[in-house]
């Protein structure tokens, strides 16, 4: 017994061969401390440096924390929601949520914010901004590593698309957001974020029998915000020219 923090230590750090030799050691109650100790720091500096991967992976849009998102303006989104959302049963059953509403309303806080939470809980995240996709999917048509880039994603737990409908998606690349959805099929999640209305959202793809599918696989495994109200934007501005700083932009 005097060993198990020990041997679960060596275990979370993958040393499994050291672990089943320490409890054959004779090693005396202070040596026992000290290696604790060390075990311990280890791990924090490979959570510390896995934590700095899974950040730099993500390539969020923008610095965003969950305790920071604000839930005391009325947008649709309470405290209890946001709550929900944390909590991220959503995440862990494989659905989706879409957060749609007006410019500078805070989607995007509430992706970025999502996300680290998501990343805090050792899960990888990737950030993809819809209008700039053509160009990312050009050149890596030219390399020829589409292939490569949907098995990538299709490993990542949860993806946002960043403005869905703000910029058409060129029609040849179209189905490749079809084929990103099939491979998250009861294995990851998405955040959409997008200005438009759901009903809005089949017009923005060329083949209806494609956008049948996309909004399939997309909307009806979905948690859908719909966020309503002033831009916080609009009102970070104006706060900041108020010199009040209890009315944050997110």
């Amino acid at each position: 017994m005097l060993h198990e923090p020990i041997h679960q230590q060596l275990a979370r750090l993958g040393l499994r061969g050291a672990a089943d030799a320490l409890a054959r050691l004779p090693l005396a109650a202070e040596v026992v401390d000290a290696l604790a100790v060390l075990l311990e720091a280890e791990c924090l500096h490979r959570d510390s440096l896995a934590q700095a991967r899974r950040i730099k992976l993500a390539k969020l849009g923008q610095p965003a924390h969950p305790a920071d998102v604000d839930v005391r303006t009325s947008r649709g989104l309470g405290k209890s929601r946001w709550q929900h959302l944390l909590s991220l049963n959503w995440l862990k059953q494989h659905q989706h949520v879409l957060l749609i509403g007006p410019t500078g309303i805070g989607k995007s806080y509430l992706a970025c914010a999502l996300a680290k939470a998501a990343i805090d809980h050792k899960q990888s995240v990737r950030y993809l901004r819809l209008p700039r996709l053509g160009e990312e999917l050009a050149l890596l048509h030219a390399q020829g590593r589409i292939g490569h880039w949907l098995k990538t994603l299709g490993r990542i737990d949860l993806l946002i698309l960043e403005d869905l409908g703000l910029v058409p998606l060129s029609v040849s690349y179209q189905p490749l957001l079809l084929e990103l959805l099939e491979d998250r099929q009861q294995r990851g999640s998405v955040i959409v974020t997008s200005q438009l209305p759901i009903k809005l959202w089949h017009g923005q793809f060329q083949d209806p029998t494609l956008a049948d599918a996309i909004l399939d696989r997309l909307v009806h495994n979905a948690e859908l915000i719909e966020l309503t109200g002033e831009s916080m934007r609009k009102k970070a501005h104006r706060a900041a020219a108020s010199g009040d700083k209890s009315d944050p932009a997110s």
